[in-house]
Parts: C-alpha cells; sequence; structure tokens
C-alpha cells in the first residue's frame, strides 16, 4: 500500500535524499542553480543524487557541465544509455567525480557501475542499471547484474539506492519486486515523464517508476518540440536542438531514510516550475 506521508522532518536519527530526473541541457543546469538551494533548505536534504546522462547538450556528461551542477548543489551523477560519443569526454566516467553509469554495460566501458559512499554517518551504495527492453543495444542482464553488485556491497552498505534507465514500465515494474527487500529504493529513469506511482513495497522497498526531468516545460521530451513533430510527420531525423530559455519543470523524489531500521520513513515527489527563464 502507499506509505501515507507524515510530519517527520526535524526528527532526530534521519537521513534525507533528493533524487532527481533526467538534467536535459544548459536550461536543467541554470534550473539547478535557481531551484536547489532552496529545495535543499526546505526538505532539510542531506544528498542530491540527479541523473545527468543528457547533461551536456542532451548527451554524455563532460567534466565541466559536472563541476557545473556539482557546484549547483548535485552531490552525485548517475548515468544512462546516452554517454558521450567524444573518447576525450570519457574520462569523466573514469575519473575521482562522483559520476557512474550504467553497471551492465560491455566490459571496458570507462567508470564504475556503482559507489559506496559515506553520508551523514551511514554507508550508502548507489547502483545504476540500464535496461534492455527497446533500448536498441545488448547490454548485460540488469537484473543478474544487480546480484552481482548486491552480493558485493550487502556486508558494508547500510543503504542501496538504485537508479534503473529504462524505457519499459514492464521492465522496471518487474525490477523493482525482483530486489524488493534487498535495494533500499528504486526509481526509474529515462523516459523524462514523471510518473505517479511511488510506493512502499511488501519486503520494504520505496519503488517510482520514473521521477520524471529537469529541463524545458514546453517541448517533447526537453527537446525542441518543432524538430521532434517533423521527425514524425516526415520520418526524417531532423537535429534536436535544445531548449535554453522559457519555462522549466524539476521533477523528483524526496526521501528519508531512518537511521536505526535502514527504511523509507518518508517520501513525496517533488514537482517545481520557473515561470520564466533567461
Amino acid at each position: 500500500m502507499l506509505l501515507e506521508k507524515i510530519d517527520t522532518l526535524n526528527m532526530p536519527g534521519k537521513v534525507r535524499f533528493l533524487a532527481l530526473g533526467d538534467l536535459v541541457g544548459r536550461i536543467a543546469r541554470q534550473t539547478l542553480k535557481e531551484v536547489l538551494p532552496q529545495l535543499r533548505k526546505e526538505y532539510e536534504v542531506d544528498f542530491v543524487i540527479a541523473n545527468g546522462e543528457n547533461l551536456s547538450h542532451g548527451i554524455g556528461q563532460t567534466t565541466k557541465t559536472c563541476e557545473e551542477v556539482l557546484g549547483a548543489g548535485v552531490d552525485f551523477l548517475t548515468g544512462g544509455n546516452h554517454i558521450s560519443s567524444k573518447e576525450s569526454e570519457l574520462e569523466v566516467y573514469a575519473s575521482s567525480y562522483p559520476v557512474i553509469r550504467p553497471a551492465n554495460f560491455p566490459e571496458g566501458v570507462p567508470g564504475d557501475g556503482y559507489r559506496v559512499v559515506e553520508v551523514q554517518g551511514i554507508s550508502v551504495a548507489i547502483i545504476n542499471l540500464v535496461g534492455r527492453v527497446f533500448m536498441r543495444s545488448n547490454y548485460d542482464c540488469p537484473f543478474r547484474a544487480f546480484d552481482r553488485i548486491y552480493d558485493q556491497v550487502k556486508d558494508k552498505a547500510e543503504v542501496i539506492l538504485v537508479d534503473f534507465h529504462a524505457e519499459a514500465t514492464s521492465e522496471k515494474i518487474a525490477f523493482s519486486w525482483y530486489v524488493d527487500g534487498r535495494a533500499t529504493v528504486v526509481w526509474g529513469t529515462h523516459t523524462h515523464v514523471a510518473t505517479a506511482d511511488a510506493r512502499i513495497l511488501p519486503e520494504g522497498t520505496l519503488y517510482h517508476t520514473d521521477l520524471g526531468m529537469v529541463g524545458a516545460l514546453d517541448s517533447v521530451l526537453g527537446v525542441g518540440k518543432q524538430g521532434i513533430i517533423k521527425t514524425f510527420l516526415t520520418q526524417i531525423p531532423y537535429v534536436h536542438e535544445i531548449p535554453e530559455k522559457g519555462e522549466t519543470i524539476l521533477n523528483g523524489l524526496f526521501f528519508e531514510i531512518d537511521i536505526d531500521v535502514k527504511k523509507v520513513t518518508r517520501f513525496e515527489r517533488v514537482e517545481r516550475l520557473l515561470k520564466t527563464l533567461a
């Protein structure tokens, strides 16, 4: 059943997280600078995780764009199927930056698929996985990849968070049932459309099918709408441009974990609109 919201802010023994949907381009980076400090204060957030696969011009992450959002208040970045195609930019995944890419990418791809970090004195494993349904690539099985990682972190991580970057809702939901009771929180990314199904599963895992995005509101998934419409009308792959000004939306999920029981005690879908962004 759905967990009712309860007023536990300012209660001792709690660690508070904010997970943000896919950051789409420069306009998303500007939105974070405008909104994130206020959100961190409002929810007394200890740690912010965001999906950055569309961070740099809509595809991939660079050291420059990573530094920009880390400076805006993001603590950790996950990835997805859209990593940079420029070899010189792949260094961000193999660097000391708090950035990971999907763990079930083929062997040899730079970077880590998970990291264990400390937040407010507790050890937190952050795992990034990519789905296979409708994703046009032959990734390793994300279910079995989770099993392998879980065996490595279960004795040293008190909390396990998973960003499951996938297209099909069925795959995301099936994965959540598969890891219920092992992962602390599982959220989906990739579709850029926020869902309204956040819930606590029977064995205690908080699950949310898709966080949504941070990006241009009057767009198609954060991309300029006219080019997308032309592609649908003509089947010609027009160049997609990311709007750099206008209304923006920020989607995410706030959740609070009890340090003693290592379970979610409160969660809330987060949505903010900025009416104008120059």
